[in-house]
């Protein structure tokens, strides 16, 4: 017996269809709930929803499992069944994490959970303690980078479906590794969402890019914001993921007085201390606001932590060396900015903001610096660019080692992005499988548009929809053990081991970074108690006091000299020097 219930207050009446019979439902409560039990229902039984007059049945709004699809029917998936072996698992704390984002479709040539089972072993040796999936609800097409999900609480079939996941999950805790999820709660997908037919998920009240905003505030919003909250915890409970990262934040648009943000931190936290293991979440926010990382008895709205684009964007703009200055870069590209965002956390922090033509942010200065992540690539910062090309295909070895040493050295917690480790070969492009030929031409013809301001002519711009720009994405395993890609996989791991021991590279507390610096002569000192990083991104050689005698730890190039009273940097090099006992 499997009791169903949609909410639905749009219809006046509805069925539920089990197989090739209808069941009528019993309702609407005052709330717009519809419910009926069908005695003969069970695990494995496809399901859809028969809406007033119109025949064809639609999946579920909460439908666990597509195997079809998303314009298919939904199939009952029993969440108990899977026999776990990760009892007793507690994830690493965050603040000392050091994070991997990949995509399961390019992570590994089958593209699938269980192949990617198969590379856990190399995060390990790496010394990577959270694995952060790219988003994994159903989504229409054969490939995609999943931010187009249509039924947001059903795993992509294609990846391995419900117990797919389950058994990554369950390897990675087995390995130690935590498990990070990215969710999408600013919109759907434009192909394959059946939600407006039940009830007011979305409002034209507010517009955001994917238009209609989800609705957290208008009629009907109380479901709405609960759909949601449950989507995040059955993620939690039911497939024991670790924390989410909760795509584009800024584009809530909730002005309740107990933002959804704050109610999504509330119950997740009353899961965690039911589950008895630390649950986390990380926003994608470019607001610049503080808020967003308090905790709500501070007027926050008690994320974990959040994405720190601002330290991407100063950091990239120096390495890069004035290569990009355009679009939401010309607020950057001076080692100033480079060396406020380390120490301050936001650059924008009420200052003014040549992109935006207004002020833009809050100062965060008192914020922990583990409240941010700090990167130089994530898929948005790969992949939107006009051909997927990586930092070092961009500013070269040298400099792309320099931006992996200031990374991993910063007060941030670090992520890396799949590839960048071992310098890949191999782009990251954006692609999708639209099914709809008109579709699929605008959004072809929306990248080369969006590039031509930049001088990119449309025939060099991939084919979102070509499947060649999917399948050149996939990383080349075979070659990460192989001349330069072998230097920056030792390179990284070192980097990454460094992180991992160090006391002072593990400390969080607030204003606790020191930075001096010279623009003219392209040097910076990032200082974090007994810990060093001297980075020399000039033309020239550069030499630097060593007062105190501390050892050099690690450098970029085999060129660096040091004694016991200076350390000389050729061109575009770091080294790491460290006073630390033990």
């Amino acid at each position: 017996m499997h009791e169903f219930k949609v909410w639905a207050p749009r219809v006046h009446k509805i069925a539920v269809k089990v197989g090739d019979k209808e069941y009528p439902m019993a309702g609407p409560s005052d709330r717009g709930w519809w419910s009926a039990k069908v005695e003969q229902a069970k695990a494995g039984d496809h399901y859809g929803f028969v809406l007033d007059d119109d025949p064809k049945p639609y999946p579920d709004p909460r439908s666990q499992w597509q195997p079809n699809g998303v314009h298919s029917a939904s199939r009952l998936y029993d969440q108990a069944a899977y026999p776990w072996n990760d009892g007793g698992w507690k994830a690493p704390d965050l603040s000392h994490a050091v994070i991997y984002e990949l995509h399961i479709g390019t992570f590994t040539p089958a593209g699938t959970f269980d192949a990617a089972v198969e590379r856990l072993d190399y995060l390990v040796d790496l010394g990577v303690t959270h694995a952060e999936l790219m988003p994994v609800a159903e989504f229409p097409g054969s490939h995609g980078w999943g931010y187009d999900g249509a039924s947001l609480s059903a795993v992509y079939e294609r990846y391995g479906g419900p117990d797919g996941l389950k058994r990554l999950v369950d390897a990675c805790h087995g390995r130690g590794l935590a498990v990070l999820l990215d969710v999408v709660y600013n919109h759907f997908g434009p192909v394959g969402n059946y939600t407006g037919k039940y009830g007011p998920y979305l409002t034209d009240r507010h517009h955001t890019p994917w238009g209609g905003a989800v609705n957290f505030e208008d009629t009907g919003s109380d479901e709405v914001r609960q759909f949601f909250c449950d989507n995040a915890l059955m993620w939690m409970r039911d497939y024991h993921i670790d924390g989410l990262r909760l795509d584009a934040v800024h584009e809530f648009v909730d002005r309740s007085a107990t933002h959804f943000m704050e109610q999504l931190a509330d119950e997740v936290a009353e899961l965690s201390q039911e589950l008895g293991r630390r649950l986390v979440l990380i926003a994608e926010s470019d607001l610049n606001d503080p808020r967003v990382v308090k905790p709500a008895d501070d007027g926050g709205y008690g994320m974990d932590a959040q994405w720190s684009d601002d330290f991407h964007h100063a950091l990239f703009t120096v390495i890069h060396s004035g290569g990009e200055e355009k679009g939401y870069y010309a607020d950057f590209g001076s080692i100033e900015k480079l060396a406020k965002s380390l120490t301050n956390n936001f650059v924008q922090d009420g200052t003014y903001s040549v992109y935006r033509r207004r002020s833009h942010g809050r100062p965060a200065e008192e914020v922990s610096p583990h409240k941010f992540l700090g990167y130089i690539q994530n898929h948005d910062q790969v992949g939107n660019r006009a051909v997927g090309d990586r930092l070092e295909q961009i500013v070269g070895m040298d400099r792309a080692k320099v931006a992996a040493g200031i990374v991993l050295t910063a007060p941030f917690i670090p992520m890396i992005f799949q590839g960048e480790e071992y310098a890949a070969s191999t782009p990251f492009q954006y692609f999708a499988d639209h099914e709809d030929p008109e579709m699929a031409k605008a959004v072809k013809n929306g990248r080369q548009a969006e590039f031509a301001a930049f001088g990119w002519s449309p025939e060099q711009i991939p084919d979102p929809e070509d499947v060649e720009t999917f399948k050149r994405s996939k990383l080349n395993w075979d070659e990460v053990h192989q001349g330069t890609h072998e230097e920056m996989f030792e390179w990284y791991r070192r980097l990454i081991h460094l992180r991992r021991k160090s006391v002072s590279l593990n400390d969080g507390t607030p204003r606790q970074t020191e930075v001096t610096f010279d623009e003219d002569g392209g040097w910076l000192v990032i200082e974090r108690g007994a810990v060093k990083t001297l980075c020399n991104l000039g033309s020239e050689e550069a030499t630097f006091e060593n007062r105190g005698g501390w050892s050099l730890i690690l450098a970029s190039r085999a060129e660096v000299r040091a004694d016991g009273t200076k350390v000389v940097l050729p061109s575009n090099s770091l080294a790491i020097l460290s006073d630390e006992k033990g």
